[in-house]
C-alpha cells in the first residue's frame, strides 16, 4: 500500500494534505519534520507531505532548511484551507479554560482570540491534532487545543469555538516530496534555491537572471546560510519547468554568477 509521512498525528492538517493530494493512502505519522524526510530517505513511506508556508503567519523556515540539505524531490503542491478551532473536554464550559495548547503556527494564527482573553495561557507544542490528543488524555477541564474539527471527532473532544483564525483566508501550501534519480518531466512550476558571493550587486544580477527573460518569480524569500554567518541562501519559485528553453536557459545563467545553484523540483502548481 502506498505511504506518506507527514509530521504530526492522526487529524493533523497535514493529512488533510495527504488525502487532498494522493487520495486515499496509509499515512505514517513522524514526530518532526527530520523524521518526515527520514522516512522517505530510508524507505519507510513512499511520499512526504511538508508545509512550507502559511498565507498568515508565512514560511516553515525548518522545512525550507531541510529542503536545501536532503536529496528528496518536490512532485506536486497542494493548498489547504485551515479552519482552528477550540477544543475542550466534552463537560468543559468557556470559563473553564485557562490553558491552550496547539502548535506555535496555529498560536499565531489565532492571535486575535488569545489576546481577548490574557489569562489564557498559551502553550507551544509539536502539533495541532496532538495537542487535542494530550488535552484528552491529561482530562483537566481547564485544558484546551487549537486544532481542525476532524481532530475533535477523531479524540472524541468537544469543539467550543469554531473558525477561530484571524484571518477567513487562512491556507497552508504544501509539499509532495520524493526519493528520485531525476525530477519530473512535466509541470508549470520550479523551486530553486541558491547563494551568491557576499559583494555589492550580486544577488541583482542572479534575479535578473530570470527577469530579463520574461519568467516571473512567485516568491523570492532568504535563509541563513548555515556554517556561514551572515551570509544567505535565496529559495525562489518561478513560473515554468525547468525544460522550458528559457527557464533552461536562466538556470544556466544562474550557475555562472551563482556560488551554488540547486533545483529543489518542478512540478504542477496547485488548484487554488
Amino acid at each position: 500500500m502506498f505511504r506518506v509521512a507527514f509530521q504530526g498525528e492522526q487529524g493533523a492538517f497535514s493529512e488533510d494534505a495527504v488525502a487532498s493530494f494522493f487520495g486515499e493512502v496509509v499515512t505514517v505519522p513522524c514526530p518532526d519534520f527530520k523524521s518526515v524526510f527520514r522516512a522517505v530517505e530510508e524507505g519507510r513511506a513512499d511520499r512526504a507531505m511538508v508545509p512550507v508556508e502559511n498565507s498568515v503567519e508565512g514560511s516553515v523556515t525548518i522545512v525550507n532548511d531541510l529542503l536545501l540539505e536532503s536529496d528528496l524531490v518536490i512532485v506536486g503542491e497542494v493548498v489547504v484551507d485551515v479552519v482552528h478551532c477550540l477544543i475542550v473536554h466534552p463537560s468543559a464550559r468557556m470559563e473553564d479554560v485557562r490553558r491552550v495548547y496547539s502548535h506555535p503556527q496555529a498560536l499565531g494564527q489565532c492571535r486575535d482570540l488569545l489576546s481577548r482573553h490574557p489569562a489564557w495561557e498559551r502553550v507551544p507544542s509539536f502539533d495541532t491534532a496532538g495537542s487535542v490528543r494530550m488535552v484528552r488524555d491529561g482530562g483537566r477541564k481547564e485544558e484546551a487545543a487549537i486544532a481542525s474539527r476532524r481532530a475533535a471527532e477523531i479524540y472524541k473532544m468537544k469543539v467550543l469555538l469554531d473558525g477561530i483564525q484571524n484571518s477567513a483566508d487562512n491556507r497552508t501550501r504544501f509539499f509532495a516530496l520524493q526519493k528520485a534519480p531525476r525530477l519530473l518531466e512535466q509541470g508549470d512550476k520550479t523551486s530553486v534555491v541558491f547563494a551568491t558571493r557576499n559583494v555589492p550587486g550580486t544577488l541583482y544580477e542572479a534575479l535578473g537572471c530570470f527577469a530579463s527573460r520574461g519568467i516571473n518569480m512567485t516568491k523570492v524569500e532568504s535563509r541563513p546560510r548555515r556554517g556561514r554567518a551572515w551570509e544567505y541562501v535565496f529559495f525562489v519559485d518561478i513560473d515554468g519547468h525547468m525544460n522550458d528553453p528559457a527557464v533552461a536557459e536562466a538556470l544556466k545563467d544562474l550557475v555562472r554568477k551563482a556560488v551554488f545553484v540547486k533545483v529543489l523540483g518542478s512540478y504542477s502548481r496547485a488548484k487554488i
